[in-house]
């Protein structure tokens, strides 16, 4: 699949089925790969960070997540891209597991929230196998334990990987077991609680106007305010930035 790049951020662009069509190959045939789901907020702190930038550009898929960021494809690119957004993407993506036997396997989140998905797999998808799942400690891990990790990762015939650390973590944390877990690895984080039923989605129609974070704002203004105030205005300011050096002034419209 090809990569477009928007600030030496390479975002894969195709139709949502080719995403989805795709992961399953990689999975069906156990490559050690993993997938970043991107948005806004990703995209920054790549942006400030030339270390997690590689990370996301090393990376063997990255979906665009975020509205805005199919907004600069189209802008800059002429790109009608799909958006490929976590939240859908997993349910699919599980459906898909489930009618081709292909094991799953969860990393990270709470014991609270794995036993919530637990419970959620059991009457959504009942015929998905589930390789395991694992709750890390709240600390770096040692190489003894992550050595073990990756043992029993590989061990449990997991085909998929859900890595459920939050950005930036689960993306280094997936970089840093490419070539030794031999599954796809994809960071869910935002999607899991989501599609459990932990916490709720943005109506389609803020969706579809790229305001969900006002949505997640509003049901987490303490921990997120100052985030999506300085990540959003920077974002802007890079985007605006963008389109005046490829068109000039005088193309701000929307291409048609």
């Amino acid at each position: 699949m090809e990569r477009k790049s928007i600030i030496n951020f390479g975002i894969t662009t195709g139709n949502y089925s080719s995403f989805v069509s795709q992961i399953v190959t990689l999975a069906h045939h156990k490559e050690s790969a993993n997938v970043c789901v991107a948005n806004v907020h990703m995209f920054i702190e790549a942006y400030k960070d030339q270390s997690f930038n590689q990370v996301i550009n090393d990376a063997t898929m990255v979906t665009p997540d975020g509205k805005p960021l199919t907004w600069v494809l189209r802008y800059v690119y002429g790109i009608r891209q799909d958006r490929v957004a976590g939240m859908d993407l997993l349910p699919d993506l599980l459906q898909q597991m489930m009618l081709k036997k292909l094991p799953a396997f969860f990393y990270g989140g709470t014991p609270a929230l794995l036993e919530k998905t637990e419970h959620y797999l059991r009457y959504a998808f009942p015929d998905l196998p589930i390789a395991g799942m694992y709750s890390p400690p709240f600390r770096p891990a040692t190489r003894e334990e992550e050595d073990k990790l990756v043992e029993k990762i590989n061990n449990s015939g997991a085909a998929v990987v859900l890595v459920i650390l939050g950005c930036p973590k689960q993306e280094k944390w997936m970089a840093s077991m490419k070539g030794r877990i031999n599954a796809v690895m994809i960071g869910v984080g935002g999607a899991l609680p989501v599609m459990v039923g932990m916490q709720k989605r943005a109506p389609a129609w803020l969706q579809h106007l790229g305001l969900e974070w006002l949505f997640r704002l509003m049901q987490e203004p303490r921990r997120l305010f100052k985030r999506y105030v300085i990540t959003n205005s920077l974002f802007i300011y890079l985007f605006f930035k963008k389109i005046f050096k490829v068109h000039g002034p005088r193309r701000l419209e929307m291409r048609n």
